[in-house]
């Protein structure tokens, strides 16, 4: 059991975690066309389905699926490169799989590490394991659209070298992205 999957289930309620994590965001393309004249009740098992494939995909990994908001994630890994490789991977399984279910669309990923606090927020008697810092937000404002899959300079430098080599240099703002992808 990793280490914020131990957190998230044992932190108790008014106690905060501080550390640095990488953090990202993930979601799917095309998601409010998929989702537009469709049954709620549709689109949600599609999610649900979704995000039991790839939060395993993370969980497995040691990371954990902080929480999910429509058809987007918020992740956070102790290991840099068991995340990375993670994500790359809920891409290699989750787009087939998308496809296979009618949804044309592909996950975008967004990664940065950085110094965050985790704790329970929420409603009385419903609070929920949430993180937050600056961390989360470069992370959500990395541009990774075109590319599908971007991380901070921070992220990469934090990478074996043998990760590493799956990624380049990618500008303006530096940004690293998959080698097969195109600028």
């Amino acid at each position: 059991m990793s280490t914020l999957h131990n957190l998230s289930t044992h932190l108790p309620d008014g106690e905060i975690w501080t550390g640095d994590l990488l953090i990202a965001f993930y979601d799917i393309t095309g998601y409010a066309t998929f989702a537009h004249g469709r049954p709620p009740a549709d689109v949600l098992r599609l999610c649900a389905d979704y995000f039991l494939l790839t939060g395993g995909i993370i969980e497995a990994a040691g990371g954990l699926l902080v929480k999910t908001i429509g058809d987007a994630g918020l992740v956070a890994f102790d290991d840099v490169d068991a995340g990375v490789l993670a994500l790359r991977q809920v891409q290699r399984q989750g787009d087939p799989w998308l496809h296979e279910q009618g949804w044309n669309g592909r996950a975008i990923v967004k990664a940065h590490h950085g110094p965050v606090a985790l704790g329970r927020v929420g409603a009385p008697g419903r609070l929920q394991i949430d993180v937050y810092g600056e961390a989360v937000n470069t992370a959500a404002l990395i541009p990774a659209r075109k590319h599908g899959f971007a991380m901070s300079a921070r992220t990469f430098r934090k990478l074996q070298p043998g990760t590493r080599q799956a990624f380049k240099k990618h500008t303006p703002p530096i940004t690293y992205i998959p080698v097969e992808a195109r600028h």
